[in-house]
């Protein structure tokens, strides 16, 4: 049940992208990757057993975000990339300050919410903060990485290749670094290994499956049909 819900998961975010991107140009994705960020970030506190291994929740969501930054190094450049990445680095911030800030409320008598809050975001400075690391260092590799295969490898035939060599190492550092940062010594190892390991693959998964958008991306582009680009 688990595999299923996670293709649908992977589905609608592709579409979800695809959406706002075709209705909203370069906006809808500078909007997607606070989303993307705030949302993983929810969900990675969940642990799910997927193919017989653990994992967490949270790498489908993350993972598009690289999706975006791609979209936007080959259709807008490098500078429209990072400019995307601050916006997910600040909307993390903004999220771990202002629910931190609400969980110092003292609650009313017929409360209910505030234990269930405090069970997700007690964890957030933590989590938050290997995230913000793991996603600065990633994302601004994954940007740096795109560009520089662009300018090896020229061409839409060639969108593939840029895309999965910049993306699945982008992965791979992301992986480490946040799984060690955020859940060292509050596991196993071997759990933490497993996580470390199955996170990876299903983001390798992730970004070998989006590779097809960025090609409809760059061709809707190119036509002009991208409202927001009018």
């Amino acid at each position: 049940m688990n595999e299923l819900l996670w293709l649908a998961m992977l589905v609608t975010n592709f579409a979800a992208i695809l959406l706002v991107y075709r209705i909203f140009g370069r906006l809808g994705l500078y909007v997607w990757i606070p989303i993307a960020a705030i949302v993983a970030n929810i969900q990675v506190v969940k642990y799910v057993e997927l193919l017989g291994v653990t994992a967490t929740l949270g790498n489908i969501v993350y993972a598009s975000s690289f999706l975006v930054t791609d979209i936007l190094s080959e259709n807008y450049g490098r500078r429209e990339a990072r400019r995307a990445v601050a916006v997910g680095f600040a909307s993390l911030i903004a999220m771990v300050v202002l629910m931190n800030l609400a969980l110092l409320f003292e609650p009313h008598a017929s409360d209910q919410a505030h234990p269930h809050l405090s069970a997700i975001f007690t964890l957030m400075p933590r989590i938050a903060l290997a995230s913000l690391v793991a996603y600065l260092v990633s994302q601004y590799h994954d940007v740096w990485a795109y560009n520089f295969w662009r300018k090896k490898l020229p061409g839409t035939r060639r969108i593939w290749i840029r895309n999965n060599l910049s993306t699945l190492v982008s992965q791979l550092i992301d992986s480490v670094v946040f799984t060690l940062a955020a859940f060292y010594g509050t596991v196993p190892w071997a759990v933490l290994l497993e996580i470390v390991v199955t996170t990876y693959l299903l983001k390798a998964i992730v970004a070998a499956a989006d590779t097809p958008l960025v090609y409809v991306a760059s061709r809707w582009h190119r036509k002009g049909v991208v409202s927001g680009d009018v």
